[in-house]
């Protein structure tokens, strides 16, 4: 009996209008088009009743598979395995992402859950597909994770293969159009390059990628982001890189060839802060010129000791005040992400922080600083002192969904202190202006319900006062009259996978 040939993959919410085609699953869909598979992809963002729609299409396809990372996208991967394995216990259900990648064995370890794929999945996921439609065995297919009755094994690493040798991934596979309703722009996620040479603390990327850059010629990428925003008429790329200043020749000369080839929309970059600082008022200009309008760089702390924690050593205040200057000069803006909460950090940390904050926001109008609190993400250098530092690990797949750097609670910030934090950060979003990627709402009116508790909002945080918090109370009720746009996640745990964030 023929195995059917299609394929059912599913994309969790991130709990943010600011979604778009999903990078990981395009990756891995080019190889299974091309292996004469046919695809059906479900993002819950823009498919109404997606679980519903879901058990309609497995009932006549090979197997699930869902991209996961870290966090609230949990929820709706484990209440849709579980409602497929309710209609057919023995339908194969694939997790992959950058969740399962960290945390192999416990998330196979999840009863709904048959294999796991690590790292870049292009290859093993077309092998895993290949042996189920020949009822084969996997142990052979490396850089996965699966069940022998019962029992987890797990495949050799795959090696990690340079972005050159990538197919291009299926951008053809995504409904630009829905996800243009729900967030009012279109948009993509574009990669030039992956991997980062340094080594921050609560960073991520290593436990995946490594410390190895490696990156597309120029040439590739101009052609590339050319054919892509032309063919679907994109308004914006970001640049899901993980640090794109790595080579700044590199960046210039996608700018110069973005410029001749009369490229017409905009793009965004995160890097870091050193990288950033290096590029002169002309190289920014030019940056600009090719489209690029915005810069994130993770700041995360502008206090010494905390730089020190956090291994940022190669991070200068000094440096990044003359870059956000050169930034806007030129016409880009410059974006920053803050970690609040870090170990170590006690009051007087913090307040450098904030101090640092607003003083750059007041001086330099148009920057944008985005914040979060501390989470000790899997595969992060410090995760390995999470018990060390008191924190409770889940023990289980679903023990992680509420993990989320926009309410983390720690066993050295919480109670009152917690909520002191929160009413600052609150504070923080409304003192100045911040645009994000979601332009749909309701514009000049919603900004005007914005400006209205700026002022005081910058008085309180200029004398660390929280108490009484009438402009929250104010702003929230008038946000139940005009829906606000919601403001970007974080996303330093998701990678090129989902949505944008400083880094």
């Amino acid at each position: 009996m023929n195995k059917p040939r299609k394929i059912v993959f599913f994309v969790p919410s991130f709990s943010s209008i600011e979604a778009t085609a999903p990078l990981g699953l395009l990756a891995i869909s080019t190889p299974l088009l091309r292996a004469g598979y046919e695809i059906r992809i479900f993002d819950a963002t823009i498919t109404p009743r997606y679980q519903q729609r879901i058990l309609e299409e497995v009932k006549d396809a090979l197997c699930l598979g869902i991209s996961v990372v870290t966090g609230p996208m949990i929820k709706d991967t484990v209440d849709v395995a579980k409602a497929v394995k309710k209609w057919n216990p023995d339908f194969p259900v694939i997790l992959g992402g950058w969740h399962p990648s960290l945390l192999p064995a416990q998330t196979l370890e999840a009863e709904y859950v048959d294999i796991i794929v690590r790292g870049q999945g292009e290859e093993s996921t077309l092998e895993v597909i290949e042996r189920l439609s020949r009822d084969a065995p996997l142990d052979d297919v490396r850089g996965i994770g699966f069940k022998v009755d019962g029992k987890t094994m797990f495949t050799p690493e795959r090696t990690l293969k340079p972005l050159t040798e990538a197919p291009p991934k299926a951008y053809q596979l995504a409904d630009f159009d829905a996800y243009e309703r729900a967030c009012g722009r279109r948009w993509a996620m574009y990669v030039s390059s992956l991997a980062c040479p340094f080594d921050c603390s609560y960073c991520t990327n290593a436990g995946v990628y490594g410390r190895k850059w490696n990156a597309l010629p120029p040439e590739q990428v101009v052609e590339e982001t050319i054919n892509l925003t032309r063919r679907y008429r994109l308004e914006l790329l970001w640049m899901a890189d993980d640090n794109f200043l790595v080579d700044i020749d590199r960046a210039l000369r996608i700018a110069e060839g973005l410029i001749r080839a009369g490229a017409s929309f905009k793009w965004s970059i995160q890097a870091t802060t050193n990288l950033t600082a290096r590029l002169s008022i002309d190289e920014l200009s030019l940056l600009r010129r090719s489209g690029m309008h915005q810069v994130c760089q993770g700041i995360e702390t502008a206090s010494p000791n905390v730089m020190k924690l956090m291994n940022k050593g190669f991070q200068d205040l000094g440096d990044i005040y003359q870059s956000t200057e050169r930034c806007l000069q030129a016409g880009v803006i410059p974006s920053f992400n803050i970690i609040f909460g870090y170990p170590g950090e006690g009051m007087k940390e913090r307040r450098e922080t904030v101090n640092f904050v607003m003083d750059v926001c007041q001086r330099f109008p148009g920057s944008e600083f985005w914040t979060n609190i501390f989470t000790p993400y899997p595969g992060s250098p410090i995760f390995h002192r999470a018990k060390d530092l008191g924190i409770e690990v889940p023990q289980t797949l679903e023990g992680w969904v509420d993990y989320f750097p926009r309410y983390t609670s720690l066993p050295w910030l919480k109670g009152k202190d917690h909520q002191r934090v929160q009413r600052m950060r609150d504070y923080l979003r409304i003192a100045f202006d911040r645009a994000p990627i979601a332009t749909a709402g309701p514009g000049r009116f919603a900004r005007a319900v914005k400006h209205f508790t700026a002022f005081p909002a910058r008085w309180r945080l200029d004398h660390d006062f929280y108490s009484l918090p009438v402009e929250l109370w104010v702003n929230r009720k008038m946000k139940n009259l005009v829906k606000l746009p919601k403001p970007k996640v974080d996303a330093k745990m998701m990678g090129p996978e989902a949505a944008p964030s400083c880094s």
